[in-house]
């Protein structure tokens, strides 16, 4: 990014840092007053903030703060309240399994690892949080595919059976099974997810751990819809 991309989003956040709970809205001239910014810079600027939903205008030319900001700050709100409740399933689920545990979201077309509990022996499948995967390989991508959008004969296949396995898919030594975690409505909130060698995590083993893992998928799903 260059300087001056840098500069026009450091200007836009002091837009936005420039309401407070008194000043709920704004003229371009106390926009002005409060950024040292001048008015046409600021009318480019808001412009743009409000066309990605960050800015409304009145019918009086004042601005507030927008939608955008809002859906934000729920994101931000539930992903610590998720975090409270998903990581003591995955630490239990590494505990009682000796395996990795983790949980994912759906992230537009593909998947983000959201909380990740690594297995502490030696041999293992390690992966970062953070990490964005594809949703057409992998036991948790299947899952996310079929409580999504998927209408192939594998998403059918994983919403009749509940879960999903996979074998080498997306790496040849790494199997894995996961299950979705859903709220009250069955609508999915995430994917819960045990992984390890292939050599270690056969399937015989992978499905001795699905009573474990749907046990923990359940209770996750109804705290988070608390």
């Amino acid at each position: 990014m260059s300087e001056q991309n840098v500069s026009a989003v450091e200007r836009a956040l002091m837009i936005l840092d420039a309401f407070t709970d008194q000043d709920a809205d704004l003229s371009l001239k106390d926009l002005s007053e409060r950024t040292g910014m001048y008015k046409s810079t600021l009318s480019r600027l808001a412009g743009t903030l409000e066309s990605r939903g960050f800015l409304m205008i009145s019918g009086r030319g004042r601005y507030r703060l927008g939608p955008a900001l809002w859906r934000l700050g729920s994101i931000y709100r539930r992903s610590f309240r998720m975090d409270d409740i998903v990581r003591p399933h995955l630490a239990a689920l590494v505990e009682e399994s000796g395996e990795t545990a983790s949980f994912y979201v759906p992230e537009g077309s593909n998947r983000l690892c959201l909380f990740r509990e690594n297995s502490s022996r030696s041999l293992r499948h390690h992966l970062e949080e953070g990490a964005i995967l594809p949703t057409d390989r992998g036991a948790a991508g299947h899952v996310i595919r079929a409580w999504g959008n998927g209408i192939d004969d594998r998403a059918l296949e994983v919403l009749q059976a509940g879960f999903a396995q996979s074998d080498g898919e997306r790496d040849p030594d790494i199997s894995a099974i996961a299950v979705p975690v859903l709220d009250r409505h069955k609508q999915m909130l995430g994917v819960l997810t045990l992984s390890g060698p292939a050599s270690r995590f056969t399937s015989e083993v992978r499905l001795k751990a699905l009573a474990l893992l749907q046990s923990h998928a359940l209770d996750c799903g109804r705290s988070l819809s608390a």
